[in-house]
């Protein structure tokens, strides 16, 4: 049975990103996106971030990873944006009322936005932009003996060209690393990422990808596939690795949804509490400022199940906006409710929306 949803407007902000995490440290998940982050008795109840550089429709804030970055116990987090070209993050005060102080990790150009993968195994994630005129760049939290973040970051090239629009991380070739997506290939990750060279394959193109673009077994044949939507552009794919007799690699494209654009952030969650994953997705309202093909479509945020054939959609809010929502550049899933079902929050310029997972 499809989930029943039930939506909360929060706010009518334009922030295009939004994270979930407990700011107070009481147990509880926030909701934080943009200038302020929100209570969770009343989602309504905003407190202050701090201001943030306003440039045209956007604003230069396009992440909210949270990270306890200077070992405090505390949850800061991480953003980056395209106009300030720097990588940044901002330092949870300890109280309600204050605004939290920004602190520069590096100087990086323009940042499409930012995600967090553990590159070399540890099990601490480390921060990673998606710079499409520069290089792909790991960026690795100090920490202290006791393993607390020390709050500085070291500095790891891992692929010195252009990366492109379009980034993701996975095991590719099934040898227990994660290795990188880029739109126009992938990277091999050696024995010590941060040490060896890392190979590069350029076995496809996929245009202005998705941010992540997924690494997922789609069908079960224990080989990864890849999942990619087009971030300004209309379509949404899987790409079936297969591997011939000879060892030789390659990727069958499978349409998802082609008539749908501005594919831009992907989540492989299970969303219906089934015990298997869906793909839970939707379109960045306005992402170019009306420029995009598509731009002026309704907009939409669905879930995909798969069939053990193709994926089914299912629809969470769509129509024009004002009816229909967008989900932003990143939006987040988690249970804030404590229903035990993952709810969705949806940032963009189209406002600030909780849509509460009812269940089946």
């Amino acid at each position: 049975m499809p989930v029943k949803w039930k939506q909360h407007l929060i706010a009518y902000e334009r922030y295009e990103t939004a994270g979930v995490f407990d700011v107070r440290g009481d147990g509880r998940p926030n909701i934080v996106s943009g200038a302020y982050w929100y209570e969770t008795a009343d989602i309504r109840t905003q407190h202050p971030i701090g201001e943030i550089q306003a440039v045209g429709e956007y604003y230069d804030d396009f992440s909210t990873l949270p990270m306890d970055i200077n070992g405090n116990g505390r949850l800061d987090f991480v953003t980056g944006g395209w106009w300030g070209d720097t990588l940044r993050w901002r330092e949870n005060p300890g109280d309600s009322d204050s605004e939290w102080p920004e602190h520069v990790i590096a100087e990086t150009g323009n940042v499409e936005t930012t995600r967090a993968w553990d590159v070399d195994g540890d099990g601490q994630l480390e921060v990673v932009p998606n710079t499409p005129g520069g290089p792909l760049v790991v960026y690795k939290l100090k920490t202290d003996a006791g393993g607390r973040g020390a709050g500085v970051f070291d500095t790891h090239t891992v692929f010195n060209r252009a990366q492109g629009h379009g980034l993701g991380f996975g095991d590719i070739n099934g040898n227990g690393r994660g290795d990188f997506v880029l739109c126009n290939g992938w990277l091999q990750a050696p024995e010590h990422p941060f040490e060896q060279e890392w190979i590069y394959h350029a076995e496809f193109d996929f245009g202005m990808a998705s941010i992540p673009i997924l690494v997922v077994d789609v069908n079960g044949d224990g080989l990864s596939d890849l999942i990619v939507g087009q971030a300004h552009g209309y379509g949404l794919d899987w790409w079936e690795q297969r591997i011939s007799t000879q060892g030789e690699r390659s990727w069958l494209k499978h349409p998802i949804d082609p008539d749908n654009a501005q594919y831009h952030d992907l989540h492989w969650v299970d969303i219906d509490n089934d015990g298997e994953m869906e793909l839970v997705t939707g379109k960045r309202y306005r992402a170019h400022c009306g420029n995009d093909t598509g731009a002026y479509d309704d907009v939409g945020i669905y879930y995909f199940k798969w069939n053990g054939e193709s994926f089914s959609k299912q629809i969470i809010s769509y129509g024009p906006p004002g009816i229909g929502k967008g989900c932003g550049i990143l939006f987040a899933i988690a249970d804030i409710t404590g229903n035990g079902c993952l709810d969705i929050v949806a940032p963009g310029k189209d406002g600030l929306v909780l849509f509460e997972n009812l269940g089946s």
